[in-house]
Parts: C-alpha cells; structure tokens; sequence
C-alpha cells in the first residue's frame, strides 16, 4: 500500500476527525465486521475457526484482516499455542472490555431506532 501524502485533504480530514475522542473511537471499532468479531470475543477467548462459525458471510480474508487491525489496534490479543497443529486463540484486551455495557446501550438503540423507522414504512413497500 501507497504512502498517503501529508497534505492531501484526505490526510487533513483524518487529523482533524481524529482530533474528537468520540469519532476516534468510533473510526477504531467501525466498519462492518469489526464490532460482530469484538462482540463475538465478549465472552471469552475464540479460535479463528469459531469466530469464522459465529460470524455468518464473512471470508476468511476479511476475518483474517480484521483480526490483524484490531491487534494492531490494540483491541484484541492473539496468542498462538506452540502444538501440532498450530492452536491461535484471540480474546478482547482490558481497554476493550470497557466497551461491552457500551455496546449494550447501543443495540438497544439500534433496536428502537429499526423500528421507529420500520413502523414509518407503508406496508407495501
């Protein structure tokens, strides 16, 4: 991958954004698997075949690079078991484990949110 030149809107938009801690933290759990593996891994360790089982449609390169950035991130460990064949469990670091009554909330808006919009939709659409 390309470096991002350091004054291109794209690179300034970042900074900026990143400049409020919600919309940091937002851009860090966000996209679409990212919080499905990370709700996954609330209770407990996982292998990378369970969370593949979990998590209905991803690929195992999406899981795969997923995985990568929340590590990279600092939001789940990996740790890889020295036997045959290789055993690789991921689990949620402390500062993530704050998240979950978080997300909790969140749903419970999603919830209300789908069907305030859904009881606004005429019934023939």
């Amino acid at each position: 991958m390309g470096r991002i030149k350091e004054n291109s809107t794209n690179n300034i938009n970042r900074q900026y954004i990143h400049e409020c801690d919600l919309t940091y933290a937002v851009c860090k759990i966000g996209g679409r698997w990212k919080l499905l593996i990370l709700d996954q891994l609330k209770d407990g360790k996982l292998r990378f075949s369970e969370l593949k089982k979990s998590i209905r449609g991803i690929t195992e390169r999406m899981l795969t690079l997923q995985l990568r950035e929340l590590e990279k991130e600092g939001l789940i460990t990996r740790t890889v078991h020295a036997q045959v064949p290789p055993r690789v469990d991921y689990e949620l670091t402390e500062i993530t484990r704050e998240l979950i009554p978080l997300w909790g909330e969140l749903s419970k808006w999603g919830g209300k949110h789908r069907e305030m919009i859904q009881e606004q939709m005429p019934d023939d659409v």
